[in-house]
């Protein structure tokens, strides 16, 4: 399938139909931070309600871990008599779940966050990137320099200017007594295979990494998930009759080309992608295609992660959302990003949606 495709003029022009494209909206850095929040499957996470894997003892040993790390960030001592006058053990102020797809690190990751002291924080890397992008390094400093505790789901290594901006981002919040919890992206095709290796994000952040404990969580994916599934693309007239009874029932939705979205992305900071999609309870995209410019599919990954933190489905024809980037990009370095954002894609047409624990 060919870009040409984007340029079809839409099947129904007689009603004017809400178009994500035409949404320019403006955002200050107090509203990007006050995004920083668990995304809503993650809004009642707990310590409690995660659910071990008794075939995995690592499982149940990083809640006790998590439970003691949150209970020395507030002061407290562990339970119990024999605990009584013990020296507590310093407390690393940096802790790193390192396991493999969908064993549960995110759910625990908003877990430590919800019985954390405000202000605290949680976002992927990429919103974190992207706040530095927005509001500048030293404004963004000044807005999360009181956090008690900053958690970044998702650390991504395979850029190595990212990498170092949110070392030295870290290393001046922590000397100022913020304690950080991180996760790692994990390949979705790894299936819950093995780790991520704790080795790379140590390396990487070298300049921090004797501040962060590693707590391995082994087991396998809970949700078995196929991975490698297929998005789903319907027919253009399928997709027209589906708007159409959306537009008739005042379902609030939104209906663009596929490659005018792209190119709008390219407008508009990839901060403010979370208020673009904000009201809307289904995306409709027509005649996806493939992509060949590295920056294009890069803003579709940002813009997926926003959607899917959402839980907004999607309805698209054209080419299956999850192949829409082309084999140079996936056996490249941004292979893993693209491979979790095909997963999401998967699960946003499918209807495979969250709550999960990634």
């Amino acid at each position: 399938m060919t870009p040409q495709n984007q340029f079809q003029p839409q099947l129904h022009t007689h009603t004017e139909v809400p178009r994500l494209g035409e949404r320019s909206p403006d955002i200050t850095g107090a509203e990007i931070v006050a995004e920083l929040v668990p995304p809503p499957q993650f809004e009642h996470a707990s310590f409690e309600s995660y659910r071990p894997d008794h075939d995995y003892p690592s499982q149940v040993g990083a809640v006790e871990r998590l439970h003691s790390f949150s209970a020395a960030a507030s002061g407290q001592r562990p339970g119990g008599f024999f605990s009584r006058g013990r020296k507590v053990k310093p407390e690393l102020p940096g802790i790193y779940l390192d396991g493999g797809f969908g064993v549960g690190k995110t759910h625990l990751l908003a877990a430590l966050w919800h019985e954390a002291q405000s202000p605290k924080y949680f976002g992927t890397f990429i919103e974190y990137t992207a706040l530095v992008g927005a509001l500048g390094y030293q404004e963004t400093i000044k807005e999360l320099r009181s956090a008690k505790l900053i958690c970044i789901d998702e650390f991504e290594l395979d850029d190595p200017g990212d990498t170092m901006v949110m070392t030295r981002l870290l290393g001046e919040l922590v000397a100022t007594g913020t304690r950080v919890a991180a996760t790692s992206n994990t390949p979705p095709n790894s299936l819950g295979e093995g780790r991520f290796a704790a080795q790379d994000f140590l390396r990487e952040i070298q300049a921090m990494s004797a501040n962060f404990e590693t707590v391995r969580i082994d087991g396998l994916d809970y949700r078995r998930r196929n991975a490698s599934g297929q998005a789903t693309s319907i027919d253009q007239e399928d997709l027209e009759h589906m708007v159409t009874a959306m537009q008739q029932r005042g379902s609030r939705f939104t209906e663009d080309s596929f490659g005018a979205l792209i190119r709008h992305l390219g407008t508009v900071h990839p901060s403010k992608y979370v208020k673009i999609i904000r009201d809307v309870d289904v995306i409709a995209l027509t005649d996806a295609y493939l992509l060949t410019d590295q920056t294009d599919a890069l803003r579709l990954v940002a813009f997926i992660d926003r959607v899917y933190d959402a839980e907004i489905p999607i309805i698209a024809s054209g080419l299956p959302l999850n192949e829409v980037f082309d084999v140079e990009m996936m056996a490249g370095g941004y292979r893993k990003k693209y491979q979790r954002s095909q997963s999401r894609m998967v699960a946003l047409t499918t209807g495979e949606l969250p709550p999960h624990a990634e």
